[in-house]
């Protein structure tokens, strides 16, 4: 199913959406009649790919999100946060999320919105057509159970970001588009809740997923996505609610291998939940080419920015500090939680066996910090879901990439419980947070706080260390209100005490000579996207 549901028939959903908009020949050639399409099980498959599909754009680069859940729309959201920062400077669209010029023209807004609303219109065609196949009654449910999660997806998305949109649930004419009013941020939110409610009961559960069908959406996928519903609207019982359906399923585990979670070898491990799949050179993407390092031939735009270094811990669960004699300014990862070497590169590292270096006083050293607008611009590179075994053309890698994972589940459950104000014991510290941070591969002391605000912190740390360049980081500061704090400031990127090239901020010296990268501006009003110019334009009902 993986080589279904990613390859097939990009054509057919665009020539089935455009039999919605006007009559073609009553019998063509060279597309699929949409008057006889739902004749059969496998035409009806062919469907819910293109749903899936949507406009998910495969063998090239991605500048601008084509979905939710690709690279583009889902890891590249991390350069509005504190822990990365776009290569391409500070015009960048993601970066203009936090710096305090957030617009209603800045293309990534008009992107987001297009590709949510296309995939809503695929959907209700859908749901609109597939009664008129005859086929297996338990087939036909679990496809639509699919297709309603995939649209409520795009309305939790929405609601997130913009709060009040159009909630558009059939296929609508030109003229009805185009004079569509907003619903209320909380219409929207009860509709999603309400969708992955009634969907599901007709999905398989992730174990009865065969392997040829990873991708395709499970019970747990949709819990995990009603159990971040819940989180963010502070439905903190419910959310609980969701996220013990799934660990109490038993399905899922914290695989012991971390890093090869983000790699090929291990990229269906039954700790990943939902990930979008694909197919080297066949259905490929062009991540290794935007993200590799300079001296591995990519093109560096990804680059983590050293607070996110500074939040591992050292290997003793103690926090990170600057003046802690275990810092090493030439190892940074020396003594560190592991997942800080599996997730980073830096200075004097070895990325597929060459020598990755970045210090600003190196010479003839292709991703030399400082040294033009093809290298890193803050010392540190991306190791994680970078598959240094990958042998293709880097813009044609295969290897997926993850939506929700069960470390996810079992942090959030915490979370969940924590913020519920329910007493929090040594038994469910070890049932979640402990068991993420004791897989084999990163063995780190159990938590033991219990007390809620220090087991906040600390959970909180415990989260983005785990999640870290996943695409999730932007959504938890959105949604725990904190962007206006933590996405304020001045932001560095890899200490190097001695270098004689520097880069500060004006006057600044650094304390402990950082290579200064950004600032950002995260204002109040920031916490909701405005409404892309673009649509107002052609629909002035939705600036109201």
């Amino acid at each position: 199913m993986k080589l279904k549901y990613v390859i097939i028939s990009a054509a057919l959903l665009s020539t089935l959406l455009a039999g919605c908009a006007k009559e073609l020949e009553k019998s063509p050639t060279d597309k699929f009649d949409g008057a006889n399409f739902w004749t059969s099980e496998s035409n009806t498959l062919l469907a819910l790919t293109g749903v899936y599909r949507g406009n998910l754009k495969f063998n090239g680069t991605e500048v601008v999100p084509s979905d939710w859940w690709s690279y583009a729309g889902l890891l590249f959201m991390e350069f509005s946060t504190d822990n990365a920062y776009d290569r391409r400077g500070e015009n960048s669209s993601y970066n203009k999320l936090s710096n305090g010029t957030l617009t209603a023209n800045i293309d990534i807004l008009k992107s987001y919105w297009s590709v949510s609303y296309a995939k809503i219109a695929r959907a209700n065609y859908f749901l609109e057509n597939v009664e008129k196949v005859q086929i297996n009654e338990a087939t036909k449910k679990r496809f639509i159970a699919e297709v309603r999660f995939l649209r409520a997806v795009q309305y939790f998305y929405m609601a997130q970001f913009w709060g009040s949109v159009p909630l558009v649930k059939r296929t609508l004419t030109p003229d009805e588009a185009n004079n569509v009013l907003k619903a209320p941020k909380a219409e929207i939110v009860q509709f999603v809740a309400d969708e992955f409610n009634a969907a599901v009961p007709d999905l398989p559960r992730h174990r009865d997923v065969p392997p040829a069908e990873r991708g395709r959406v499970s019970k747990q996928t949709v819990l995990a996505f009603l159990g971040r519903l819940h989180l963010a609207e502070g439905k903190y019982r419910e959310a609980a609610d969701a996220y013990k359906t799934i660990i109490d399923f038993g399905d899922n585990i914290i695989d012991p291998d971390y890093a090869g979670l983000f790699q090929t070898s291990n990229e269906n491990s039954n700790e990943i939940i939902f990930s979008v799949q694909y197919i080297d050179n066949l259905a490929a993407v062009a991540m290794n080419q935007h993200f590799f390092p300079a001296v591995a031939g990519g093109w560096h735009i990804f680059c983590p920015l050293g607070s996110i270094v500074e939040n591992y811990e050292f290997s003793d669960g103690t926090p990170f500090s600057y003046n802690d004699p275990r810092y090493d300014p030439q190892d940074v990862g020396k003594g560190r939680d592991p997942r800080l070497r599996y997730s980073v590169i830096y200075n004097g590292d070895t990325f597929k066996n060459l020598r990755y270096i970045t210090h600003p006083d190196s010479s003839n050293s292709p991703d030399q910090l400082g040294a033009g607008k093809q290298t890193t611009q803050t010392g540190y590179g991306l190791k994680k879901i970078c598959d240094e075994s990958a042998s293709t053309n880097l813009l044609n890698y295969g290897g997926n990439t993850p939506v929700i994972r069960y470390a996810e589940v079992l942090l959030s459950y915490l979370e969940a419980k924590l913020e519920s104000g329910q007493a929090i014991d040594q038994a469910l510290l070890d049932a979640t947070i402990n068991q993420v941070r004791g897989r084999a591969s990163v063995n780190l002391p159990k938590v033991t706080e219990t007390a809620p605000a220090a087991l906040r912190t600390v959970l909180r740390r415990e989260r983005r260390s785990e999640l870290a360049f996943e695409g999730i980081r932007y959504w938890d500061l959105i949604r725990w209100k904190e962007a206006t704090t933590t996405l304020n400031g001045d932001f560095y990127g890899a200490p190097f005490p001695n270098a004689v090239k520097t880069r500060k901020k004006g006057n600044i010296t650094d304390p402990y000579k950082r290579w200064y990268v950004t600032s950002k501006a995260f204002r109040p009003a920031d916490y909701t996207w405005p409404i892309p110019q673009s649509e107002i334009n052609v629909n002035p009902n939705l600036a109201k």
